[in-house]
């Protein structure tokens, strides 16, 4: 049993119907934008020139090959993906996996490669599925790219009458700096951990699903100096920890993650609610909360963070009509809100300010092959006693997208 509400599960199906062997597919996105002011800095396909607040753009254009090998007995044995991103920015590669199906008990997978983390329900969504048109800001920055190197094992009964067989369970082992480096930097490894279950029915309406993720990482200490959120006197700052065995030590990336998707189906098309909540601890530089890309030769910075992505879709009319809202937000500081940020001149800079986002949208189903996508982003940042941030930025965009896909 396969599951064909995923793209790999309906490849996998039409490979099977069709070509017994080989199955292209592809998507390209073409968009155009407009923010509230010229240099808009923004999670949203990237930052606007100093000198623009529109822009046309590719923000993605994939072609993506799958191979898949039957034995003797038609069960999946081999499965291999290779999929490339090409925009006017260039050509990377996305993903360049293989899996290995056990078919004895029909319930092991092993998969390695270049491929998705398994962490969450919005990073391993794809962006060709997606209803917004990208992912929320904490999962670009702590999972920027959503792929890594790595070797994953996953318990997925492949019966239709297994008793577990709307369970899911992925654990596996990653670099941990993803597409965002040429190459493995310490010695250190990613295990990530998820429990899924399928949607299950808890009527002939109504689908209930979600998971629970783990993620225990790090980094190797390249310097002695630490710093973390303490209270003084005067109130909130960094305080540095620069005892010498702080060298080599492994600097923690610590994320807990849980997530629930309700489905409702009606005559007309679905109503879908999902929600999804992380928090942790993640080792950065003073900068930027992004996992590094290379060792820092700078001091290394320990935050406390959460957020959250929450969609509400809902079909009118007919399943060609969707109105979308969705909200997040990614507080990467915990530790320290609003005006204590910035406060008498401290060292707690804008890194460590709160963003939330209150996207709306309109999907229009052209036909299987084109989608027509229009959404507004509403941007909020914590107001702080930081120059530059002591009221919100002008920072909304819109977005109009056509999507082809074949």
């Amino acid at each position: 049993m396969m599951d064909t509400t995923t793209s790999v599960g309906k490849g996998i199906l039409q490979m099977y119907k069709k070509f017994d062997r080989i199955y292209f597919t592809g998507y390209l996105q073409p968009q155009f934008q407009v923010a509230q002011e010229k240099g808009t800095r923004s999670w949203n396909g990237g930052d606007f020139a100093t000198h623009a607040n529109s822009r046309f753009m590719l923000r993605r254009g994939r072609v993506r090959l799958d191979y898949v090998r039957m034995n003797n007995n038609d069960q999946i044995s081999i499965y291999f993906v290779f999929q490339f991103d090409g925009t006017e920015r260039g050509v990377v590669i996305r993903d360049f996996w293989g899996r290995i199906f056990e078919n004895k008990w029909k319930v092991f997978q092993f998969t390695t490669g270049m491929f998705a983390r398994p962490f969450g329900y919005e990073v391993n969504m794809s962006s060709a599925d997606r209803e917004s048109p990208e992912r929320g800001r904490m999962s670009q920055i702590l999972m920027r790219n959503e792929r890594d190197l790595g070797a994953m094992v996953s318990f997925e009964p492949r019966f239709s009458d297994h008793p577990l067989r709307h369970l899911k369970v992925d654990i596996g082992l990653f670099n941990g700096q993803g597409l965002t480096a040429n190459a493995e930097y310490d010695s250190y490894k990613d295990l990530i951990a998820r429990t899924s279950l399928k949607p299950y029915p808890l009527n002939k309406k109504l689908f209930i699903s979600g998971g629970l993720s783990y993620f225990n990482g790090g980094l190797f200490q390249n310097t002695k100096y630490t710093y973390a959120i303490n209270q003084d006197l005067n109130g909130k700052l960094f305080m540095v920890d620069s005892t010498a065995e702080n060298v080599g030590r492994k600097a923690p990336r610590k994320y807990y993650g849980a997530d629930m998707q309700l489905k409702w189906k009606h005559s007309y098309g679905n109503t879908e609610l999902r929600a999804e909540y992380w928090r942790g601890r993640q080792t950065s530089s003073a900068g930027t909360s992004e996992t590094p890309t290379a060792l820092l030769q700078e001091p290394y910075y320990v935050r406390k963070f959460d957020g959250a992505f929450i969609y509400l879709l809902q079909n009118i009319a007919s399943s060609r009509h969707q109105l979308g809202i969705k909200y997040d937000w990614y507080d990467p500081n915990t530790q320290v809100k609003g005006e204590e940020i910035g406060k008498d001149g401290n060292n707690i800079n804008a890194t460590n300010i709160k963003y939330s986002t209150l996207n709306v949208g309109y999907n229009f189903v052209v036909n299987e092959n084109v989608r027509l996508m229009l959404w507004y982003e509403f941007v909020k940042n914590e107001k702080t006693s930081l120059a530059g941030y002591t009221s919100d930025l002008k920072d909304n965009v819109f977005t109009t997208r056509l999507q082809f896909r074949f």
